[in-house]
């Protein structure tokens, strides 16, 4: 009979130890011990997992590696109904039924991608509609656990315990049967999240080997939008099965072993037995052949290899990963969301290529990466705010693999990719921010790439519209930028936005062109750079869209969210947020932003009024027009007081943030993570400094804890210190580098590069410390 099970709560969820165990099912079925305590322990997966859709994290809980290939999870629905913009990564917090555990996923993406190979537990007799329609298993979050490389679920109707772990390109599934009946593993190999298809299935059946091979064509929200994407697997089971058959369609064929079409699968029946009984289940993926899959499979997970020690493997990856960065002190909810978001900001991008260096390029080809690893799935326009900056810190060897990759992509494609998925461009969001992101790697030490295959790559957008049915789109409406030096309302869309994010671009082209000694392209990028002030009108004070004869657009409503104009009548100028919220778009000349107010006492007073007008709800849902943290156009705009001599206000309203946009259940966070990017802004502001994006700067802000310990690299540490920090001590007093003031309240790559001691003395929040309001903005991010 089933008895109660006992639960130990820990940061909000279930922490299962060894005394702490719970009998699910006749026979005892325990779920498993958690590790000992380390860093791995300080990590809840569950975070960001619910919440409304444009104010959800949309991560998922199951078991990968640091950039791993394989992202295995479950796939869940509320009464069989699994909604796409609710279920990007599969999995949804607010859902009581499980579909079954799939390999393949994004992170935090707005995109629904993924899902293939689905694996069902259940058990038989297996009737026809369970093998043709989604199998609905209840589940609740009291019989979950999850901790980074590992995740488990008991299913209490048919008292099947499903536990999951994984290497770099290998799911390994363990089910624990209920003693005395049949068990049953269903392969759905034509699987695809959301709104998704696959195509071209085909799976083959090996009894003498008790494997299975196959693939299939994934047409996803970005791989549909290049043709399509193939994956091959390979799956060996560590017990025979006793039965086997096959489905295509709505046709069921026992005791065939190959099966091809659009929908197919294969059911594999297992012995009863009197006592309750585990099956393992190992999944090789690749994206190059099945013999590769089965070479990752063999060569990371060999024959006998258990499933504890494969989990013991993930988790030592993960203790080492996020030893990057030690905390000691602080809140326990403080620690907890922030190795949390280390974790998260570590998922993505995925490694791309097979144990024997082969990848599928965006020429569709196979090539084999040599000296490096190739990296896909790169959410750029989000994360070369705040992601890239922070891998250049703690893993710049894997940020020059990832810089190394986007110059493999533009040989084969003909363009540097602005939203990278798979083996195709995605053309999702705008601008060229691979522009920035090379341009800063550089700018901060990271040289050991070809920078002028990369500079002619950047000019090559830069400098030209780019041609008609090119796989890339480019930055569109170019030539009508470039004749007009703004975008024009009246012949595009997002123009505004066009505007500043192109400006933005063109201010890395300059400075990545002055670092390689070309004086005169760094000065015409530079002066294109400035084009956005533009489209700045002082009577008004926005950033508003004009039309190609000069005039400004009207009516103009800058406090009218796009999501309340969905027809884009109001607010097509502008992507992702109001007007407001690109208002503080040009961080990248931070004097010139400012000169464009009346005065730097004016500045600072619109930029206060944004932040205090902000919803301080977590996951609101209505962001409204003002500061919103859950959104990319404005995640920077707290430090901007800093460069208007008000650092007061930034260390204010970063604690704000940091107080009220993160938490430790499933809506703690504010909005998608976007491939790592608000998990890494709090990894970055936890710190007590922030880049100035697509510079070699960072601005001064607020730390979160009293210690912490940055590893650069090559044994180089940064150490941070903050002396009489509290909750309420979150002003800072003084702040030292290597013994000097930093009264600019800014530094350099350059300055922390060869590691030392950043020392902040903290003062109470309500202390007043600020410098006169001034235009004075650190070297190098004034008109050059």
């Amino acid at each position: 009979m089933m008895r109660q099970a006992k639960r130990c709560v820990s940061a909000g969820w279930i922490v299962l130890s060894a005394i702490c165990w719970v009998s699910l099912a006749e026979g005892g079925i325990p779920l498993p011990v958690r590790a000992s305590d380390s860093l791995t322990r300080q990590v809840n997966p569950f975070i960001g997992t619910g919440g409304i859709p444009w104010a959800s994290g949309f991560l998922f809980p199951g078991a990968t590696t640091p950039w791993g290939m394989v992202r295995l999870s479950p796939d869940t629905a509320r009464r069989g109904v699994s909604i796409s913009s609710m279920h990007t990564s599969g999995y949804y917090y607010g859902d009581n039924e499980i579909l079954g555990f799939s390999h393949t996923r994004l992170s935090g993406t707005g995109a629904t991608e993924g899902g293939l190979f689905l694996v069902v537990p259940t058990l038989g007799p297996v009737s026809p509609r369970t093998r043709f329609l989604r199998k609905r298993a209840r589940f609740s979050h009291g019989g979950e656990v999850a901790e980074p490389g590992y995740y488990a679920v008991f299913l209490p109707e048919e008292g099947i315990l499903a536990e999951l772990t994984a290497t770099p390109h290998v799911g390994v599934h363990r089910y624990t049967f209920p003693a005395g009946r049949e068990a049953h593993l269903l392969l759905r190999v034509t699987n695809a999240l959301g709104d998704g298809h696959c195509e071209g299935g085909w799976a083959r059946l090996l009894p003498q080997r008790n494997e299975i091979e196959g693939s299939a064509r994934l047409f996803g929200t970005f791989s549909g939008r290049y043709g399509g994407l193939t994956a091959y697997f390979v799956a060996r089971l560590d017990t025979p099965w006793s039965q086997a058959g096959v489905w295509h369609d709505r046709t069921f064929e026992a005791g065939e072993s190959e099966v091809t079409g659009d929908d197919i699968g294969v059911d594999l029946a297992f012995e009863r037995r009197s006592a309750a009984r585990a099956v393992q289940l190992t999944v090789g993926l690749s994206y190059v052949s099945v013999a590769n899959a089965r070479a990752n499979l063999d060569a990371e997970v060999p024959a006998q290899t258990r499933f504890d020690e494969v989990r013991e493997g993930a988790r030592e990856r993960w203790e080492r990963a996020l030893a990057s960065i030690v905390i000691e002190g602080g809140r326990k909810a403080d620690r907890t969301i922030f190795y949390t978001a280390l974790y998260h900001a570590m998922i993505m991008p995925t490694r791309f290529q097979d144990v024997t260096g082969d990848y599928l390029g965006f020429d569709q080809r196979v090539h084999r990466a040599e000296g490096f690893q190739y990296y896909t799935d790169i959410s750029l326009w989000d994360t070369y705010r705040t992601l890239h900056p922070l891998y250049i810190l703690i893993a710049p060897d894997v940020q020059r693999d990832i810089v190394v990759s986007m110059i493999e992509m533009a040989r084969q494609g003909g363009w540097f990719p602005r939203w990278p998925s798979g083996a195709g461009y995605t053309n999702a969001m705008l601008s060229t921010p691979a522009d920035i992101m090379i341009s800063e790697s550089y700018l901060k030490g990271i040289r050991d790439f070809d920078a002028e295959a990369a500079y002619a790559f950047m000019r090559r957008t830069a400098d030209a519209p780019t041609p008609e049915g090119a796989a890339f789109s480019g930055r569109e409406g170019w030539a009508d930028c470039l004749e007009a030096h703004y975008c024009p309302a009246d012949r595009m869309e997002e123009a505004v936005s066009r505007t500043l994010e192109f400006a933005h671009a063109d201010d890395a082209i300059s400075r990545f062109a002055e670092a390689l000694g070309k004086p005169d392209d760094a000065a015409r990028f530079r002066e294109r750079s400035r084009w956005y002030r533009n489209v700045w009108n002082p009577e008004t004070r926005y950033f508003q869209p004009r039309n190609a004869d000069g005039t400004f657009a009207t009516p103009f409503f800058p406090r009218l969210l796009t999501y309340l104009d969905p027809q884009g009548k109001y607010t097509n100028d502008y992507v992702e947020g109001s007007a407001l919220q690109w208002r503080w778009s040009a961080q990248f000349d931070l004097e010139g932003m400012i000169g464009l107010y009346p005065s730097a006492e004016v500045f600072v007073a619109e930029l206060e009024a944004f932040f205090a007008n902000a919803n301080p709800r977590r996951g609101a849902p209505y962001p409204g027009p003002y500061y919103w943290h859950g959104n990319q156009p404005d995640i920077h705009a707290a430090y901007l007081f800093n460069a208007a001599g008000r650092p007061d206000l930034t260390q204010k309203w970063v604690h704000w943030i940091m107080e009220n946009k993160y938490g430790t259940g499933p809506d703690g966070l504010d909005g998608n993570d976007d491939g790592g990017t608000l998990s890494a802004w709090y990894v970055l502001s936890a710190l007590g400094f922030y880049p100035i994006v697509g510079s070699d700067r960072y601005e001064i802000g607020t730390p979160r804890f009293p210690y912490a310990r940055v590893n650069l690299g090559n044994g180089v540490f940064l150490e941070i210190v903050a002396e009489n920090l509290t909750p309420e001590n979150f002003r800072v007093a003084r702040v030292t580098l290597n013994g000097v003031p930093l009264e600019r309240r800014s530094f350099t790559h350059d300055e922390i590069a060869g590691g030392g001691l950043l020392y902040f003395e903290m003062a109470p929040g309500d202390t007043l410390l600020s410098e006169p309001p001034s235009r004075q903005t650190p070297a190098g991010l004034s008109n050059r």
